[in-house]
């Protein structure tokens, strides 16, 4: 795999929360939730590879080797064991780094993740992953439906191979813990508390059967979009410092 020196923000001082974005995205879209947690904490968010202003390479787009991305990042910088907080594909990116490398994780946040797709959508996996290799990014729009401008322009500025290599990465390559009985199996291997954000109910039940360390935590937050945490930044920002406050009574985040 091609290494790469991911562009990244670093701001900030005290326990370290690293920010990753989802797919087709980049780090700038969590600026308002950064910005409120940076009292008191050092904030690093950075682009994945061929995303944003980082390195577009050929291969290196299993979630696993973006999360390797990222342990580079924090050795670089000294940081760590940080609080992961991933969005979408970025939460299957973090539960990633907490599985393989979880002596740089204390503890993980995942928010509406890629990963529990249920049968029907399993069966959609090789159509979209062909639509991306032949459309590229338009294909990507196509599949996600309505975004907010910023995310749409972004997915649209995201090279078409880059979002296809995720996509099989994430769902149909051979170590994928995209559909749900990956999903299962992968999960059962986490051993940081893991806080789990969702739009929708059915998803939140079904990953709330599979066992979790303990100080886990999983909220469904019922008439929020797929960025949920962007349509509700403080009351992300506010739940985040709660839940780390009962993990660590000194830590707490500002709302």
């Amino acid at each position: 795999m091609t290494p790469v020196t991911l562009c990244h923000t670093d701001r900030g001082e005290g326990e370290t929360l690293l920010l990753v974005h989802g797919w087709g995205g980049h780090a700038r879209t969590w600026d308002p939730i950064a910005d409120a947690l940076q009292p008191g904490h050092r904030v690093i968010a950075a682009d994945l590879r061929g995303h944003g202003k980082s390195p577009v390479t050929l291969d290196g787009y299993r979630p696993a080797d973006l999360a390797g991305d990222l342990v580079a990042l924090l050795d670089r910088l000294g940081a760590g064991p940080v609080v992961a907080v991933g969005h979408s594909m970025g939460a299957q990116v973090v539960t990633a780094m907490a599985v393989e490398h979880p002596e740089h994780v204390s503890a993980l946040v995942v928010v509406d993740p890629a990963y529990g797709a249920d049968a029907a959508e399993e069966r959609l996996f090789a159509k979209r992953l062909a639509a991306l290799r032949a459309d590229g990014a338009r294909a990507a729009v196509r599949q996600l439906g309505t975004l907010p401008a910023a995310v749409r322009d972004q997915l649209l500025a995201t090279p078409g191979h880059v979002l296809a290599a995720c996509y099989e990465g994430m769902y149909l390559g051979p170590d994928a813990f995209g559909a749900r009985p990956a999903t299962r199996r992968y999960l059962a291997r986490r051993t940081r508390p893991v806080l789990c954000v969702r739009s929708l109910s059915e998803p939140a039940a079904w990953e709330s059967s599979i066992p979790a360390p303990s100080g886990s935590q999983m909220v469904t937050w019922d008439g929020t979009g797929h960025f949920l945490h962007l349509e509700r930044p403080q009351a992300f920002v506010g739940l985040l410092g709660r839940w780390l406050s009962t993990l660590r009574p000194h830590a707490r985040i500002r709302a």
